[in-house]
């Protein structure tokens, strides 16, 4: 492959990518309205899960809900099998990434939320997967097979969910009335804190 199609390849992937991502604006329905109220409505921490790919998505999606005034983090799966699934509490929401929703991790976090009474929050795109049945709001997120390199390795779905993730961070943002300041409080440093603190970068 010579250069041209080299650039011509990757901005094909860009511009499908971009296209799948366009096109959940349409595809968010009451579902997502719920998990917004459930999510506003949380007294505890929003713990997000999820395992490979949708793992990597997880930490993302938790570290911009906090961001955003939503306390988050990161439940490994794994580590929830020994021990970590203590940290659940009728206090939570449960965020669980799968997109087959099968994940037998995932299920195992699921059903221990469900029986402490947290609330769960699936993001998938099998309705009638377990974890599609378990939860107690389910984002369906429909990505063509064609948005995955090879139609396996989620590129594409994973950037989509991302994407869902940040609808539902910037809706939380403007409903908590999160300000700059708030933000600056917990964000001190790097280039950004320097920024909001009025100070000038070393």
């Amino acid at each position: 492959m010579d250069d041209q199609n080299i650039l011509f390849a990757a901005r094909q992937i860009i511009q499908r990518e971009a296209e799948v991502v366009a096109a959940l604006a349409q595809q968010l329905d009451a579902a997502f309205i719920a998990a917004v109220r459930v999510l506003l409505a949380c007294d505890g921490h929003v713990l997000v899960t999820g395992v490979g790919t949708s793992g990597a998505v997880a930490r993302r999606l938790a570290h911009l809900l906090t961001c955003c005034g939503t306390p988050a983090l990161y439940l490994h799966p794994g580590d929830a099998q020994h021990g970590m699934a203590g940290a659940i509490t009728a206090k939570n929401v449960v965020i669980a990434l799968s997109k087959g929703g099968e994940s037998a991790e995932i299920t195992f976090v699921v059903t221990y939320a469900r029986q402490q009474g947290a609330q769960v929050i699936a993001i998938t795109e099998q309705p009638e997967s377990t974890l599609g049945k378990l939860a107690d709001v389910a984002l369906i997120i429909h990505t063509p097979p064609a948005a995955d390199q090879l139609n396996y390795i989620a590129t594409g779905s994973s950037l989509a969910v991302a994407a869902v993730g940040d609808a539902l961070c910037g809706l939380l943002l403007r409903l908590r009335g999160r300000t700059l300041d708030a933000f600056a409080a917990t964000h001190p440093g790097g280039a950004v804190g320097q920024t909001l603190l009025g100070k000038p970068e070393e």
